[in-house]
């Protein structure tokens, strides 16, 4: 408690000594400042950089599976085609007959 009560009175009879541009950050704080700020905005770059490169192959991603799905929605169109030139045929309701029966 003696300490603390002693630290008060020396700061306040230190208080008309005050230098206001003692406590600027003065050329190494700008310049800290600056570097930080630098830092930052690369790292900004970098990680629009790799958001857009996963959304990139999102996309790409996307696309392959819808043509793969078109492919495969194709070749199962064309073996139904298929089937129904070759043996089956279709009746007035529009039903085809199942395999081994007669319209």
């Amino acid at each position: 408690m003696h300490l603390l009560a002693s630290l008060a009175i020396v700061a306040a009879e230190n208080q008309d000594e005050f230098d206001p541009n003692d406590v600027t950050p003065g050329v190494a704080g700008f310049v800290l400042t600056f570097v930080v700020m630098v830092v930052v905005l690369l790292l900004i770059f970098d990680m629009v950089r790799r958001i857009r490169r996963v959304n990139y192959r999102a996309e790409v991603r996307q696309q392959l599976e819808q043509e793969q799905l078109a492919e495969e929605r194709g070749e199962e169109a064309g073996e139904a085609d298929g089937e129904a030139v070759d043996g089956g045929s279709v009746d007035g309701r529009g039903d085809r007959p199942g395999r081994g029966e007669t319209p």
